[in-house]
């Protein structure tokens, strides 16, 4: 699709503008998001008490957390190429918050599994957010704006470990008991983004110029069906092997950036004998991280693009992919609370890094396929997060063991990074006509538009 007006720069203390509006709120609503899909993770060493859960249990319901995002993922975008990223945003964040509030009426293992399973839905936001702020930023920024966004959502993954035990112990204050307590703490993230979703309704539209439906009454975007119809857009995605490249890659990254969410506070709990509080203030630093580190990621991308084209991209891609793979192997191995928590914190930058990185590369695979490359490599991110949760549930191998066969896979995707090349030695982010790009220095028929680099 051409889009066309979109933002050249990124103005954080704008809110005057659809493209920052947009910019804000897709990040803010992510962030929200993870206190649904994660909010009971800092909270697991007590439903484990509660509900007599095994270790391997626990893995089950951490593969149920990220498995159906899988399959969400993929369709998500598409459904942002038909209604609009605000409607699908709306409707994902409206909708999840149900399970998430009535994931306390769980009394078993199997209740809690389905209600787990349930609330990996609104893991999809991630490709609505990164959908968002592909279609309303140029080729210029487009790196740093998917970044940030999509950092500050996963930076939710932090402060969930931080913030939840906070609420479960003021409402243990009013004399609730545990059993009771970390039921009714679920209730603060539900409300949260049922509130959210009502205001990405109101604060938002699809792209700068308006919403989908009122461009397409206008004659300003023509309908996917009649010119680049849904399943045109998956089968061209599907059939690109750069996507599967980039799906594994994801893999790598956010793949293990969910398993340490999910993993992270039990691992201090258990293995340095600390409190509850005190584990998920740690763990917590994980996702701190996308503060900065994820915006990181996307920035030095779009510097390496200025030196060496799209090539720059991907070897920046690869750099990181690599260090990641380094510093999980060595943060596996420590046994010393100081030490671990600041190889943790130096692998989770490059975890991250490698997460921005990869989305500075997804929107110039193919423009007219957007929604679908986004969806297909965002469901990577939840392939390796399962994967990796078959690590965590098994009784024979411990969570040290599993981080570092974890950290040896990583290190080896990194070099499927390598494999991401662009037709005809292209390494400009000019799109051609086909979707794709084309060589720098060649001029589009009838040139370009500021604007409409980029769809």
């Amino acid at each position: 699709m051409e889009i066309r007006n979109k933002a050249t720069r990124i103005r954080l203390l704008e809110f005057k503008t659809p493209q920052m509006r947009a910019f804000h709120l897709s990040w803010f609503a992510f962030h929200v998001c993870f206190f649904g899909w994660f909010g009971i993770a800092p909270m697991m060493a007590i439903v484990r008490d509660d509900l007599n859960l095994t270790k391997t249990q626990i893995g089950n319901t951490m593969i149920a957390s990220v498995a159906v995002t899988v399959v969400v993922r993929l369709f998500i975008g598409l459904l942002c190429d038909r209604i609009g990223p605000r409607r699908t945003y709306t409707w994902l964040l409206c909708l999840g918050a149900l399970p998430v509030m009535s994931i306390g009426l769980a009394d078993s293992f199997e209740s809690f599994l389905l209600a787990r399973l349930a609330i990996g839905a609104i893991g999809a936001s991630f490709v609505i957010t990164q959908y968002h702020t592909s279609i309303m930023f140029a080729p210029n920024v487009v790196g740093t704006a998917n970044a940030a966004t999509a950092g500050w959502g996963n930076l939710g993954g932090g402060t969930t470990q931080i913030l939840m035990p906070l609420v479960l112990s003021a409402i243990l204050m009013l004399g609730v008991s545990e059993t009771l307590g970390w039921r009714l703490a679920m209730v603060v993230p539900g409300v949260v983004l049922f509130l959210t979703g009502l205001a990405y309704w109101h604060f938002t539209q699809d792209a700068p110029e308006g919403n989908f439906n009122d461009l397409r009454r206008r004659g300003e975007l023509v309908e996917a069906k009649n010119e680049y119809g849904a399943r045109a857009s998956f089968g061209s995605a599907i059939r690109d092997i750069r996507v599967w490249a980039l799906f594994l890659v994801y893999g790598a990254c956010f793949g293990v950036e969910l398993t340490i969410n999910n993993i992270a506070a039990l691992y201090y709990f258990d293995n340095f004998e600390l409190s509850l509080a005190t584990a998920g203030l740690i763990a917590g630093l994980f996702g701190l991280m996308n503060l900065f580190a994820r915006a990181l990621g996307g920035f030095f991308s779009d510097r390496f693009a200025r030196l060496g084209g799209l090539k720059g991209r991907v070897r920046w891609l690869f750099l990181t992919l690599l260090c990641e793979g380094i510093a999980l192997m060595l943060f596996s191995q420590m046994q010393v609370l100081g030490i671990a928590i600041v190889t943790m914190v130096v692998f989770s930058l490059f975890v991250q890094m490698a997460e921005g990185a990869t989305y500075g590369v997804v929107p110039f695979i193919n423009r007219r396929a957007l929604g679908a490359v986004a969806g297909i490599v965002g469901a990577g991110g939840n392939v390796g997060a399962v994967a990796a949760g078959f690590l965590f549930r098994s009784e024979s191998i411990s969570y040290q063991q599993g981080l570092f066969f974890l950290g040896i896979t990583v290190t080896l995707i990194a070099f499927a990074a390598l494999s991401v090349r662009f037709p005809g030695g292209a390494t400009s982010e000019v799109p051609a006509a086909a979707g794709g790009v084309v060589d720098r220095h060649q001029k589009p028929a009838g040139g370009y538009r500021s604007g409409e680099q980029m769809g």
